[in-house]
């Protein structure tokens, strides 16, 4: 179980972007997080992943407090989490191949030896193929970098995937494709997703519930931040 407690944050402590939101996602679960631009709702996932800490309240996994944020978490409790950002060329390194983005994660926990599986297993089940893989990020489309975004989102085998607007710059057939993928990962590991976005029609097809940000018991704080 992830549960978020009464969480206030933001990135100034005299006017945070959330203020008392509460949640709890179930390990296999879906939920939607649904809220218009600058509610705080990507401050919030970002809390939720341990990449930010909040200014009040508590983050329990499986019954355990989180003990720490971003590289000072502990190690069983910061790779539990996958997460994926709206926009890829934000969040990919540009002098990395994809393959070698994809691979980062296994580099950093010390487990290169998986790298050539993990590649030949997450690879096709993106659409990346040698020829993309090969290539740096200036050199694909957005939606072919969120392709290998993914796939590093999942190279560790994450309980839970935060999705952070994660379909947000991308067409609809890419769209398409990135839940696809998501979902089938859902189904095979009982994962639990986070999915973080604007689009109610998208959030009520995909996710098992849809939580609106009124529904947390959260106030936003400062406008224009999300």
């Amino acid at each position: 179980m992830l549960e978020l407690r009464d969480i206030t944050a933001g990135y100034d402590r005299g006017a945070p972007v959330v203020r008392g939101a509460s949640l709890t996602l179930a390990p296999g679960e879906a939920v939607g997080l649904l809220g218009p631009s600058g509610c705080g709702k990507s401050t919030l996932a970002r809390v939720a992943a341990l990449l930010h800490r909040p200014d009040a309240g508590t983050v329990v996994l499986d019954g355990t407090p989180a003990r720490g944020w971003r590289h000072r978490a502990p190690r069983e409790q910061r790779t539990a989490f996958g997460v994926l950002f709206q926009q890829p060329r934000l969040s990919a390194d540009p002098r990395l191949r994809l393959a070698d983005a994809i691979a980062e994660p296994l580099r950093a926990t010390g487990r290169k030896d998986q790298i050539p599986t993990r590649l030949r297993e997450l690879a096709p089940l993106v659409g990346l193929g040698d020829d993309l893989l090969a290539r740096r990020p200036h050199e694909v489309s957005d939606g072919q970098l969120q392709r290998a975004c993914l796939a590093r989102a999942l190279v560790l085998r994450p309980r839970w995937l935060i999705c952070d607007e994660m379909t947000a710059m991308l067409d609809a057939s890419t769209t398409a494709a990135l839940v696809a993928v998501v979902e089938s990962y859902r189904r095979e590991s009982g994962a639990g997703v986070l999915a973080v976005g604007h689009d109610r029609t998208l959030l009520e097809r995909w996710c098992d519930r849809t939580v609106g940000w009124a529904e947390l018991g959260a106030a936003t704080g400062m406008p224009g931040v999300a």
